[in-house]
Parts: C-alpha cells; structure tokens; sequence
C-alpha cells in the first residue's frame, strides 16, 4: 500500500503561482512513477505532469508545458507541482498518484496507470 497526502492548494488571481506537495508512504518502491492529475466539475479527470522516482524524467500535458514544472525529493517521498502562470481554466481538485511498474523512457499518462491516489487538494484561479 502507498499513503498520498497533498497540500498547498488555494485561491489565486490568474497570473499568480502555486506550488503543490504530495507526501508519500508506504511501499512507495513498489511503483516507479508518480502523477499529477486534476478534476474540474463536470468534467473528466486529465493527466498534468509525470515524474519517475529513479532519473527523475518528467512529461507534461500540452496545456500545462512551460508553465508547470513536476520535481521529486526522493529523501523526503515528496513530489511537487510548482504552478506558474495559472489561469482560469487550470481551476480544479488536483491529485497526485502512484503508479507503474516500468523505469526507462516510458511515461504514465493515464488515469488506469495509477493505483493509488491522494484525496485532493482545490487549485482556484481567478480572473
């Protein structure tokens, strides 16, 4: 089992910046990538950022490139989501996740890669 706890979300104009943290527990060895995801009502939950614990490669979503940048300490399980540039259309829960078992160049970018998940945290951006 892997325990995800997030934290840092809140409201901020749009232009502003957040920085979200997922501590991690557990067997966190037993899984070689870690996800951020987000949700926004009425909508389907879209993959944001990927990060593997070992060579630290990360992977982006389109919309978020440039802006988001996903980094892992693998001393203190935490990986983080430092948000740049946020805009209306980025309000959502956010959740990080756990997940895959392959190192090397593949990227986890989907919902059913992941097996465990962190309960949330709300990212609110005005305009």
């Amino acid at each position: 089992q892997v325990q995800l706890v997030e934290s840092g979300g809140g409201l901020v104009q749009a232009g502003g910046s957040l920085r979200l943290s997922c501590a991690a527990s557990g067997r966190t060895f037993s899984r070689v990538a870690m996800g951020w995801f987000r949700q926004a009502p009425g909508k389907e939950r879209e993959f944001v950022a990927t990060i593997k614990w070992s060579g630290g490669r990360a992977y982006y979503a389109d919309s978020v490139k440039g802006r988001f940048t996903i980094s892992r300490d693998n001393a203190q399980n935490t990986v983080y989501l430092q948000m740049n540039s946020l805009k209306p259309e980025d309000t959502a829960v956010y959740y990080c996740a756990s997940g895959g078992t392959l190192s090397g160049s593949y990227y986890y970018t989907g919902v059913r890669d992941y097996d465990y998940w962190g309960q949330g945290t709300q990212v609110t951006v005005s305009s």
